[in-house]
C-alpha cells in the first residue's frame, strides 16, 4: 500500500470520527443531521480515493460507483429526514427561524388553490 493511500483513508477515518462528535455535541437533530449529512459523503470520498489508490483499477470501479451512489442520495436523505423533523410537532429550540414565514405562506396557497378548484367544478 502507498502512503499516499495510507494518508487518504487515515484522513477519511478522522473526518467520519469528527462527523461523530459532531453527532454527539450538538443538542438540536437537525445540528445532528448536518453534521453526519456533510462528513460522512466527504469522509467516504476521501477514504475511497486512498482505497481504490491501494486496491488498483478493477476495485477502484466498483468504489467509484458506490461513491457516485452516496453523493447522489445522501443529500436526498439528509434533505427529507430535515423536512420530516421539522414538520413534526416537537420543539426545535431554534434561536431564529426562517423557514416558518415561507411554509405558511406555502400553506396559505395551498388551501387557497384548493377552495378555487371547488369553486371551478361546482355547477
Amino acid at each position: 500500500m502507498s502512503f499516499l493511500a495510507s494518508v487518504l483513508m487515515a484522513t477519511g477515518g478522522l473526518i467520519a470520527v469528527l462527523a461523530g462528535v459532531g453527532i454527539l455535541r450538538f443538542g438540536t437533530s437537525l445540528g445532528r443531521f448536518h453534521a453526519a449529512g456533510k462528513a460522512s459523503p466527504v469522509a467516504f470520498l476521501v477514504a475511497g480515493a486512498g482505497a481504490a489508490l491501494a486496491l488498483g483499477w478493477p476495485q477502484a470501479a466498483f468504489l467509484a460507483v458506490a461513491q457516485v451512489a452516496m453523493v447522489l442520495t445522501l443529500p436526498v436523505g439528509v434533505h427529507l429526514l430535515f423536512r420530516a423533523v421539522y414538520h413534526s410537532n416537537r420543539p426545535l429550540h431554534l434561536v431564529v427561524d426562517e423557514l416558518r414565514p415561507a411554509v405558511q405562506a406555502g400553506s396559505a396557497d395551498s388551501l387557497h388553490d384548493s377552495h378555487h378548484q371547488k369553486e371551478e367544478h361546482s355547477p
